[in-house]
């Protein structure tokens, strides 16, 4: 079985979240998404969710692409996720291209996938203030 990892918040699920989801599924046969908890997104990234991590949490897992839901509590995380889960592959969207290339070094491919480009949660927050 081949097993795909990746990593985000989740916030105001939309389309391309899912799109990103259904692509990460297709290079695999088992999907663990990592969603950043609440304190991680406060203290590590500075956002603040629409959604708490419980609720985010309940509509990823309810997404057919997923297997498994996990919290993200820190960056290190990743590494240790890696051999966690026996991952063979980690997906991200490109926004984060190179950014996390030393993963190889824990023997999983890694693999940028565009992301939808009409479509983002930041996209959707400045609309709604509009």
């Amino acid at each position: 079985m081949k097993r795909i990892i990746t990593y985000g918040t989740f916030d105001l699920l939309h389309y391309g979240h899912i799109n990103l989801l259904k692509r990460a599924k297709a290079l695999g046969d088992y999907l663990i998404v990592v969603l950043s908890t609440d304190e991680f997104n406060w203290t590590e990234k500075h956002k603040k969710c629409y959604f708490s991590y419980e609720q985010r949490k309940a509509l990823v897992e309810s997404i057919r692409y997923v297997d498994l839901v996990i919290p993200e509590t820190c960056w290190e995380q990743k590494r240790t996720d890696i051999h966690e889960y026996h991952i063979d592959t980690f997906v991200m969207g490109d926004d984060w291209k190179g950014k996390f290339d030393f993963i190889k070094e824990e023997g999983a491919d890694v693999v940028y996938l565009p992301r939808t480009p009409e479509i983002s949660t930041t996209k959707i927050k400045q609309n709604l203030k509009k």
